[in-house]
C-alpha cells in the first residue's frame, strides 16, 4: 500500500515518450495507460523504499540475527510444530 496515492486523489498531467507501436497496441487492447503507469510506478516506489530501508537498517538486522543465532528465540521451547 502506497502512502503517496492514498493521501491524495489529485491527479497531475505529464508528458511521456513511449514506443509508438507499443502505444497503439496497448490502446487497441483497451489498456488504461494512466492506471497501468500509476500502478507500476507505485510498485517501483514501494520496492525502492523497501530496499533503502533494508540498506539503512542492515547493521541492526544483522546484529539481531546474530543474537538470535547465539541465544535462540524466547518461544523455542514452546513451539510444538
Amino acid at each position: 500500500m502506497s502512502t503517496v496515492s492514498k493521501k491524495s486523489n489529485s491527479k497531475q498531467s505529464c508528458n511521456l515518450s513511449i514506443n509508438a507501436a507499443l502505444l497503439r497496441e496497448a490502446k487497441g487492447l483497451g489498456i488504461n495507460l494512466s492506471q497501468t503507469l500509476e500502478s507500476e510506478l507505485e510498485k517501483l516506489v514501494r520496492q525502492a523504499k523497501a530496499k533503502t530501508w533494508a540498506e539503512e537498517n542492515r547493521e541492526a538486522i544483522e546484529s539481531q540475527n546474530r543474537w538470535i543465532e547465539k541465544h535462540g528465540l524466547w518461544s523455542d521451547g514452546l513451539r510444538m510444530f
